[in-house]
C-alpha cells in the first residue's frame, strides 16, 4: 500500500510539473510569436538593419526557435534590453528567452533562477584603446579612466584584474554599447572594456577602425549563451535543442541550401535522419512536429553559416572561429547526440 501511495504521489507531482513546464510554450503559441530579449544594438550580434529588421548572430537563435515552433522565423518580437534590465525582463515574463551576449555564471544560473541552454559564443573580456595612447598592454593602464557597462560581469572582472596587478583605474559607468562607443570616441575614457567580440563589433563601426587597438590581454572566461527561466523544463528543452540542432547541422554538413533535399531523400546517417525528422519521433518528445529542426536550419542556416554571415572573417566584425570552431577543427563546439 505504501508503495502505491508513493508512486501515486509521484504521478500527481509529475503531472503538476508537466503542466507547469508547458506554460511558456502554450503562452508563445497562444500569442502567435516569440518574445526574445536582445541587446540594444551590437553590430553583428543584434542590431536592426536599415529597414528596421533585427539581424545578427544572437538574433538568429531567436529566429531559429520561432521557426522550430511556427515554421516562421519572423514570428518574433525583439525586445532590446540593457545589462541592468535584461534579467528583470526575463524573470518577469516580459520575454520568453534572452539571447544577448550574456555570460553563464554560477550565481546567474542558481541565485537568479535562470537556466542557460548552451554556449553559442566562447569569449573573454578585453580592452580597446586609441592607438595614439601608446599603450600595448592592459597592465600599462594604471590610473586610466575606463568605460564600463553597469550590471555586467565585466565590472567584477575589471576590479579583479586591476587589483591583482596592483594598479588603479577610474570607472566611467555607461548603460549601453552605443553610449560606451560615444563616450570612448569623445575621450571621456581612455579605454573601453567588454567581451572581445563586442570590442571587435564596436570597432567595426568606427570611422577609422585602424586608429584603435584591442589589447592582447583576455582577462576572463565569458561563455555567452541564451537563457530561460527556471521551472519550465519543456521550454528550456525547446530552446536548448534548437540551438544544438544548428551546431549538429554544421557537423553533419546540413545547410540551409541542402536541408530540403536531405529531408525529402533521407540518407544513410541515422543521426541526420533523426535530426531532420525523417526517422524517429524527437519532435514529439518536445511538443513540436517532426520538421522542427529542419525548419530552424532552413530559416537561419547551421551554426557555421550564421557565424560567417554575421561576425565571421569576411564581415566587418572579422572574427575567426577560434574556440567557436567545431571540436573536429580544434574548437569547443559540439552538440549532444540526437537519439
Amino acid at each position: 500500500m505504501k508503495k502505491s501511495v508513493f508512486f501515486g504521489a509521484l504521478t500527481v507531482a509529475g503531472l503538476a510539473a508537466g503542466a507547469a513546464a508547458a506554460a511558456t510554450l502554450d503562452d508563445v503559441k497562444a500569442r502567435g510569436k516569440l518574445n526574445c530579449g536582445v541587446a540594444t544594438g551590437v553590430p553583428g550580434f543584434a542590431a536592426p538593419d536599415a529597414a528596421g529588421e533585427w539581424a545578427g548572430f544572437d538574433v538568429a537563435v531567436c529566429r531559429a526557435v520561432a521557426a522550430a515552433i511556427f515554421n516562421d522565423p519572423k514570428a518574433v518580437e525583439f525586445i532590446p534590453t540593457t545589462g541592468k534590465t535584461r534579467f528583470t525582463a526575463l524573470a518577469s515574463g516580459e520575454i520568453d528567452m534572452l539571447a544577448r551576449n550574456t555570460t553563464w555564471t554560477f550565481s546567474r544560473d542558481t541565485d537568479l533562477k535562470f537556466d542557460f541552454v548552451g554556449v553559442n559564443y566562447y569569449d573573454g573580456q578585453g580592452f580597446i584603446v586609441p592607438k595614439a595612447l601608446g599603450v600595448s598592454s592592459a597592465k600599462e593602464l594604471d590610473g586610466a579612466t575606463v568605460c564600463i557597462q553597469t550590471g555586467t560581469t565585466t565590472e567584477l572582472n575589471l576590479a579583479d584584474f586591476f587589483r591583482i596587478n596592483n594598479i588603479s583605474y577610474e570607472p566611467v559607468p555607461i548603460e549601453t554599447n552605443a553610449e560606451a562607443q560615444q563616450q570612448y570616441l569623445a575621450g571621456a575614457c581612455d579605454t573601453y572594456t567588454t567581451d572581445a567580440s563586442g570590442l571587435a563589433a564596436t570597432r567595426s563601426t568606427f570611422e577609422a577602425p585602424g586608429d584603435h587597438v584591442i589589447l592582447p590581454e583576455i582577462i576572463s572566461k565569458e561563455p555567452l549563451g541564451p537563457l530561460v527561466r527556471h521551472g519550465d523544463s519543456e521550454w528550456g528543452d525547446i530552446v536548448r535543442w534548437t540551438f544544438n540542432a544548428l551546431v549538429a547541422a554544421e557537423e553533419y554538413g546540413v545547410t540551409s541550401a541542402n536541408v530540403a533535399e536531405m529531408s525529402s531523400a533521407p540518407g544513410d546517417n541515422p543521426e541526420v535522419n533523426r535530426l531532420l525528422g525523417t526517422e524517429g519521433d524527437l519532435g514529439a518528445m518536445i511538443g513540436l512536429d517532426a520538421a522542427w529542426a529542419k525548419n530552424a536550419i532552413a530559416a537561419v542556416g547551421n551554426y557555421g553559416e550564421i557565424f560567417e554571415a554575421t561576425i565571421g572573417e569576411s564581415t566587418p566584425i572579422g572574427l575567426a572561429r577560434g574556440l567557436n570552431a567545431q571540436y573536429t577543427n580544434g574548437g569547443l563546439l559540439y552538440a549532444p547526440p540526437f537519439r
